[in-house]
């Protein structure tokens, strides 16, 4: 599946080349800084998958909420063709209880409190989409993107420490849409995902904005992250949930 996306990738991004036309100057490049309170509603682990102890990080870190930011850099090559890069550094780091003994990637854990519990997943990404579609009301952008996971799972308490991580890339599918509800109001949609046999893997964001000025945005909203792999070596499910408040910029 990955060789394949990843042509697919290439493909799509050779097409951004085929309009010519170039954007206009004055709206080529945006910037947008998003800030959240996270919550989780799941964080369950199973490492190794099969010999493991299936257990829920959110059950010793609590529900939250939790801290995080992300920036979206998007570069319009021409009108219908975009370039976008996001970096999503996210990490959770509490102490609490385990509520039954725990087999963590090769460590045991008694019962008890005392255990602390980290969680990282810092997701870096390159899109590209095209739009498809562009009317009085709504605009449409269809795209592809390719993910760079950087996961982490660690247990410790006063006997030692386990971790689990993992780097790898993801393709992902890529939707956007925009209904412009006023002159300055408009209701966005955005969202990544991809589900397969192995696991699964959605970003999806709704968001209310409002056109400070011609070059200034804001905007707040709701965004969901969900999914996880169930694989030979690590069962692994989250869903955080991320309420949103932005700011951006075009130049």
């Amino acid at each position: 599946m990955y060789r394949k996306s990843g042509w697919i990738f290439v493909l799509l991004f050779g097409f951004a080349f085929l309009d010519a036309t170039p954007a206009a100057a004055d709206d080529r490049v945006s910037v947008e800084f998003e800030f959240s309170p996270i919550w989780q509603s799941r964080n369950d682990a199973r490492i190794p998958n099969a010999t493991g102890t299936k257990f829920s990080l959110r059950d010793i870190q609590g529900s939250g909420p939790f801290f995080g930011g992300r920036v979206f850099l998007t570069f319009a090559l021409n009108p219908k063709n975009e370039i976008g890069f996001l970096a999503a550094p996210f990490s959770i780091a509490e102490t609490g209880e385990l509520k039954e003994p725990v087999f963590f990637a090769g460590k045991a854990f008694a019962a008890g409190p005392g255990v602390k519990a980290r969680y990282e997943f810092n997701s870096y990404r390159l899109t590209y989409r095209y739009r498809i579609y562009a009317g009085d009301r709504w605009t449409w952008k269809l795209g592809i993107t390719g993910k760079i996971r950087d996961a982490k799972a660690e247990l410790s308490n006063a006997t030692g420490s386990a971790v689990d991580d993992d780097l790898g890339l993801v393709p992902l599918l890529h939707l956007d849409g925009v209904y412009r509800l006023t002159d300055r109001w408009k209701f966005h949609l955005n969202m990544d995902g991809l589900a397969a046999p192995q696991g699964r893997a959605f970003d999806i964001a709704f968001k209310a904005k409002y056109d400070l000025s011609k070059d200034w945005t804001a905007a707040v909203g709701y965004r969901m992250l969900e999914g996880g792999a169930d694989v030979d070596r690590v069962y692994t499910f989250a869903w955080l949930h991320y309420a949103t408040a932005s700011i951006a910029f075009r130049f």
